[in-house]
C-alpha cells in the first residue's frame, strides 16, 4: 500500500483528492495538512511514501516544506508538487528544492494516481506541458561554478551517456534504442549512476546533469 500525505490550503481539494486516490486500491491517505509547517511535522510522524504538496499556502509554502522534507533523514518520501500555477518560477523551484515530479491541480484523476505510483516507485515526472520548458529553464540556470568533478567521473562512459540523454528528455526505451540497448540494461546503468551521484528519481537526476556540466543545452 503506498501512504500518502495531501497538503493543501483548501479543504475541498484535499477530499477530492483523497477520494481520487483512495479508489485507487493500493493507494491510502495517511494525512492531511493545510500548510508548509504542518506538512512538515506530519511528514516525520507519519512516514508517508509520496507527499502532494500545494505551492501556495498561508503560514508556510510548500517550496520551503519541499525543501525542508528534501534534506530530513532517511527514508525521504518524493513529493508531488500539485499545483494551479504552471509558471516556470514554480516549476524549476519545487524541482530545485527536492520535489521528484510536478502535475497541474487540472489533471485527470487517472493521471493524478499515476503519478503517485511512479513517484512511489522511484520515478520522476514533469507534466508534458511543462517538461521541455523546464529542462531549458535548467539549462538556463545552471551555475557557473565548477562542476563536481569527483562525483562525477566516478560514473562510467555508459553511465554518463545514459544521463546525458535522460536530461535530453528521452524515457528508457528511447534511450535503449539510442544506444541499441535493451530497456533493462539502460535501467541497471541508470539505477547504479543514481546510486553514485545520491539522486532519489529521474527528475532529480536531470537536475544534477545540468548543475555538474554532464548534461548541456
Amino acid at each position: 500500500m503506498i501512504k500518502v500525505l495531501l497538503v493543501d490550503d483548501q479543504g475541498v481539494v484535499r477530499a477530492g483528492f483523497r477520494m481520487f486516490l483512495e479508489t485507487a486500491g493500493d493507494i491510502e491517505v495517511v494525512g492531511e495538512a493545510a500548510n508548509g509547517p504542518e506538512a512538515v511535522r506530519l511528514t516525520r510522524r507519519l512516514a508517508p511514501d509520496v507527499v502532494c504538496m500545494d505551492v501556495r499556502m498561508p503560514g508556510g509554502d510548500g517550496l520551503a516544506a519541499t525543501r525542508e522534507i528534501a534534506a530530513g533523514a532517511p527514508p525521504v518520501p518524493a513529493v508531488l508538487v500539485v499545483t494551479t500555477f504552471d509558471l516556470d518560477e514554480y516549476v524549476f523551484g519545487a524541482l530545485e528544492a527536492g520535489a521528484g515530479g510536478f502535475v497541474l491541480k487540472d489533471t485527470e484523476p487517472d493521471d493524478l494516481v499515476d503519478a503517485v505510483r511512479r513517484l512511489a516507485a522511484g520515478e520522476g515526472l514533469v507534466d508534458q506541458t511543462v517538461t521541455r520548458r523546464v529542462i531549458a529553464e535548467f539549462a538556463r540556470r545552471r551555475p557557473v561554478s565548477p562542476p563536481a568533478v569527483d562525483v562525477a567521473e566516478g560514473l562510467t562512459a555508459r553511465e554518463t551517456e545514459i544521463v546525458r540523454l535522460l536530461a535530453d528528455g528521452l524515457s528508457n526505451a528511447e534511450i535503449a534504442a539510442e544506444l541499441v540497448v535493451e530497456v533493462s540494461t539502460v535501467k541497471s546503468h541508470l539505477g547504479r549512476a543514481m546510486a553514485k551521484i545520491g539522486t532519489r528519481d529521474r527528475v532529480q537526476t536531470v537536475v544534477w546533469a545540468f548543475r555538474n556540466g554532464v548534461a548541456s543545452p
